[in-house]
């Protein structure tokens, strides 16, 4: 499945799930209902803010945008092998998200992203249904990275961990790509 069709059915059916119109789910995520109507429909490609801000409204983490849904056919493999992994393009930053987990359900999910140079991507974190940590392993290249009042700079082999309750910002301050695996852990709130 592309990964703009994959986006558009998570996100419909999301919003069905939760019982939310376009337009409540416009309110609750400062993102015009004409933009969701677009997203849900696989027209429009929604840059990694947009995403984040649907995902905060529908209490769910980003990473789960890229996922297929409950109504999957079959019973999810615990084998992703690399040609059937989602690879999906910011059009804002042009920063590569290649969800590298199986689709077999588990609390950790890994992501490798290549971030071009010169470029930053900020999320204003939204309260969401589970808790969510996020560690960074810098593979290449140089990434300035901030979470809530701190702020990193990481080489290659450094890894940064934090919690996704606070608002996020990336970016590459090099002149080279940056290339970094991210390991996410959503628990439920006790």
């Amino acid at each position: 499945m592309d990964i703009n069709q994959l986006i558009a059915s998570r996100v419909l059916a999301l919003r069905e799930a939760r019982q939310l119109s376009l337009t409540a789910l416009a309110e609750r995520s400062g993102v015009s209902r004409s933009n969701i109507s677009l997203i849900e429909r696989g027209e429009s490609s929604a840059t990694a803010t947009v995403l984040d801000k649907l995902a905060g409204a529908l209490g769910v983490t980003l990473a789960s945008l890229f996922e297929a849904g409950e109504d999957a056919p079959a019973a999810p493999s615990p084998l992703s092998t690399a040609d059937t992994q989602a690879v999906w393009t910011d059009p804002a930053s042009g920063y590569v998200r290649r969800q590298l987990s199986p689709a077999a359900r588990s609390p950790l999910q890994l992501v490798e992203v290549i971030f071009p140079p010169g470029q930053r991507v900020a999320y204003d974190q939204v309260r969401r249904e589970a808790d969510t940590y996020q560690q960074v392993w810098l593979l290449e290249g140089t990434m300035d990275i901030s979470a809530g009042d701190g702020s990193w700079r990481l080489h290659p082999g450094d890894c940064l961990a934090f919690r996704e309750d606070q608002p996020i910002t990336y970016a590459n301050p090099g002149a080279v790509p940056a290339r970094y695996l991210v390991g996410l852990v959503t628990l439920p709130f006790a």
